[in-house]
């Protein structure tokens, strides 16, 4: 009896051994994971661990991991965040172009076709990326399908649906036209990448990010300083046909694009007399007399090109000093003027290219 005892003591403790074993096993696999799917891991930080025995516990965490709960301060509010933010929903475009910038991607975002038919920046979204219908209408249903835990978009399209998105999931809205008296289209834009690096847990990479910009402004600085023109000052359009009548968009100093340009020591020739919230003002060909002087730089389509169709022959565009003189400039039609750092380092590229063909 005493030997039966004994045996079924024995049998148990190997029993308990194992399980805590197979415990051990299973708490580093998913620690494992963790590791991989966090993609703000850095890689030094990774070969350290790996090369450093008996340091870690099953309580330590990443610096990623560390950051939250994080609460995020926006548009419409604040919102916290809990944890890191896996599977995002964008509904506006530049925000889908942020998450590119910093190395993520989206599930979801409204207008598929229209990003990539006009945000002309890399890397492209892949094929995997789900419309969740237009940025002026977006389809609920399909954004609660994708089972987001983070939804980004712009307070002036969807605040009035702001309580039906949080109830799918946290919801952050920026402003991209700041107000009279706030911060320029252009500030908007760093503040606003600055704040989606620290809700996603990538502050290093947008840092990188902007470093990078900084640095093509510098380029372009210089490449274009050699040019004949580039110092006369622009005036800086989109153009476009409605009534089968010429339209100018004029692009006025609070505009993301002007301080583009002013980034690399280009000045805004127009004067805009009033405030324009979106950073420009719709005017026709006449308005243009005053800035002659200046090079006149601008995006137009192929297939609505107001000055090869509208304003063939038309005396007072003709007259004008920049045309008389060759001094007129266009932008390629995809030119992106409200996106975020990589459709600006694009646009001050594309800048370059322009002076640099004289």
């Amino acid at each position: 009896m005493k030997h039966l005892l004994l045996s079924l003591t024995l049998l148990s403790v190997m029993l308990l051994s194992a399980c805590g074993a197979t415990n051990e096993e299973n708490n580093s696999e998913a620690e494992n994971e963790g590791q991989v799917n966090d993609p703000t891991e850095n890689t030094d930080s990774n070969a350290e661990s790996e090369n450093s025995e008996n340091e870690a516990t099953e309580t330590d965490t990443s610096d990623s991991e560390a950051a939250y709960p994080v609460t995020i301060e926006h548009a419409l509010g604040e919102t916290t965040l809990e944890e890191k933010p896996e599977r995002i929903v964008v509904l506006e475009w530049v925000y889908g172009e942020n998450l590119l910038a910093l190395g993520l991607e989206p599930v979801g975002m409204a207008d598929i076709e229209g990003y990539n038919a006009w945000v002309n920046v890399e890397p492209e979204l892949s094929a995997d990326v789900v419309d969740v219908g237009t940025r002026q209408e977006p389809s609920l249903e399909e954004i609660a399908r994708l089972e987001p835990d983070l939804i980004i978009s712009a307070s002036f399209r969807h605040e009035a649906i702001q309580s039906e998105l949080e109830n799918i999931a946290p919801t952050v809205m920026f402003n991209p036209y700041p107000e009279e008296g706030e911060q320029d289209q252009y500030e908007e834009m760093v503040t606003t990448f600055e704040t989606m690096a620290t809700a996603l847990g990538e502050e290093e990479k947008a840092a990188e990010v902007l470093g990078n910009l900084e640095s093509t402004y510098e380029e372009v600085a210089a490449g274009i300083e050699e040019s004949e023109n580039a110092g006369n000052g622009f005036v800086l359009s989109q153009a476009f046909s409605a009534n089968e009548t010429a339209t100018l968009r004029l692009f006025t100093d609070n505009a993301m694009a002007v301080q583009i340009l002013e980034n690399v020591g280009m000045s805004n020739a127009f004067d805009g007399s009033d405030f324009e919230l979106y950073g420009y003002s719709e005017t026709s060909v006449e308005s243009l007399q005053p800035y002659q002087d200046a090079n006149f730089i601008y995006i137009v389509q192929d297939e609505d090109n107001v000055f090869e169709n509208q304003l063939a022959g038309n005396s007072v565009w003709e007259g004008l000093s920049f045309v008389e003189e060759e001094r007129t400039y266009a932008l390629p039609g995809d030119t992106w003027v409200f996106g975020g750092p990589l459709a600006a380092e694009v646009f001050a590229e594309e800048i370059l290219q322009l002076f640099s063909e004289e």
